[in-house]
């Protein structure tokens, strides 16, 4: 099933092309960094690196997921700072990406490298229903981590 998200490019990547899905298989599309000039970053540094898209995701059933590459984290220790970036329905502002360095040596992003993937998610909306006690015990009851009783 395919949805169509509207698309904007922002800021001076008028000429960079819109993320693509790289194989017809993929789930992610790539996000270029959109910067004239490269950026090193230092080992153990972060930098926000604009894309030089804004997305109308406009249903807030969808949510816009920004993900590290594996290639780039597996080879430079290059990631997405938080782990994951949320876009959120509503927000139509130039997606940004929080890069880290978990390398030992500088990383260079060129203009236009690719930098992340952008995947779309279905959203699960809840209401809370505030209650004293959970109808059913499950037999982990309370227990955190390392209590399912596999090591």
């Amino acid at each position: 099933m395919r949805k169509v998200i509207e698309v904007k490019k922002v800021g001076e990547s008028q000429d960079r092309p819109l993320p693509a899905f790289a194989t017809p298989g993929s789930a992610g599309l790539d996000l270029r960094a959109a910067i004239q000039n490269p950026l090193i970053l230092p080992p153990g540094g972060r930098q926000l690196v604009p894309s030089g898209i804004a997305v109308d995701i406009g249903n807030p059933e969808i949510v816009g997921i920004v993900a590290s590459r594996s290639g780039l984290s597996l080879k430079h220790g290059i990631r997405v700072a938080q782990g994951i970036g949320v876009i959120d329905s509503d927000y139509h502002g130039e997606i940004g990406v929080i890069l880290a360095n978990d390398g030992r040596e500088p990383y260079t992003v060129f203009p236009g490298d690719r930098i992340a993937q952008l995947l779309f998610m279905p959203v699960i909306l809840v209401d809370f229903l505030l209650v004293e006690r959970f109808g059913e015990e499950t037999a982990r009851g309370k227990g955190g981590f390392g209590h399912t009783g596999n090591s």
